[in-house]
């Protein structure tokens, strides 16, 4: 999906939400256990339900490769199902990939062609060339980690060299790398107020930001210093949506949060001018 594209659907939706498939198979509800692809079962009814209200799925490939081949089936069944009933639904491998560039090779052919992913999470220690054999798709997208919302962020991405911190020089240097039609960043929302700095460095990239909801996050705080005249977010919720409920009724459950998240979404977007 190119960036204008995915521009389009924010403003066409009214909402920047990114639903995470974290498709625990112990948290799901048990009658789903009778099918023969329960995980698959759940975000397909997750998927129907959620599809009006968001702009974005992001499986967490943990949760799908911890499965074995099983899981795997799984989680292509899903992407597949996306792409074959909502084929403009921007699809996020969590995968936070990162190796040499022969390596990384091997991972962008397994996310952009045999899944068809829209976009895949990476992390950036490894330096531009473990990053840039994704960056060779065409409307691919690469998800740069760069300020995380866990406590151990605070071991290495805060500690500072001439005034600036690491998560910062990530940035900064990424910026040659790649235009913002193929660059995104991660960057948690417990961490909300950081986004101003964030903002000054990469001020028309979208930002994929997790942590809103059941982690503490604030959606208005994350608009207030986040948001640029595209919109630039995509905010992902996972619990709170598609853990809600467990009973024959989750996905109803799961539509109506999406659906809440979704309206502040758009009372936002209408405030700072983006609708």
């Amino acid at each position: 999906m190119s960036y204008d594209a995915l521009v389009e659907k924010i403003k066409e939706k009214k909402s920047f939400l990114c639903v995470g498939l974290d498709s625990d198979i112990t948290k799901i509800p048990e009658f789903l256990y009778h099918y023969e692809f329960p995980v698959f079962e759940f975000n397909r009814r997750i998927i129907d339900a959620t599809v009006k209200f968001s702009v974005a799925y992001k499986p967490n490939l943990a949760f799908y490769e911890s499965l074995g081949n099983k899981g795997w089936i799984e989680l292509e069944k899903t992407v597949d199902y996306i792409r074959k009933n909502y084929p403009d639904v921007f699809i996020i491998a969590d995968a936070k990939r990162g190796d040499i560039g022969n390596t990384s090779q091997l991972y962008a052919k397994a996310f952009f062609e045999q899944m068809d992913f829209d976009a895949v999470t990476v992390a950036p220690y490894m330096g531009e060339d473990s990053v840039s054999p994704f960056l060779s798709y065409e409307n691919k997208w690469v998800i740069l980690l760069a300020l995380t919302s866990n406590k151990g962020a605070d071991d290495f991405q805060y500690t500072k060299e001439n005034e600036e911190y690491l998560f910062e020089k990530v940035l900064r240097i990424s910026q040659k790398w790649a235009a913002k039609e193929k660059m995104m960043y991660v960057v948690g929302a417990t961490r909300a107020e950081m986004l101003t700095k964030i903002r000054e460095i990469v001020p028309d990239n979208f930002l994929l930001v997790p942590g809103v909801g059941a982690q503490g996050g604030s959606l208005a705080e994350v608009a207030k210093f986040g948001l640029n005249s595209n919109c630039g977010l995509l905010v992902n919720n996972s619990r709170a949506i598609i853990f809600a409920d467990k009973t024959e009724n989750f996905d109803s459950v799961a539509a109506q949060n999406a659906k809440e998240m979704q309206q502040e979404m758009e009372l936002l977007l209408a405030q700072y001018g983006i609708l």
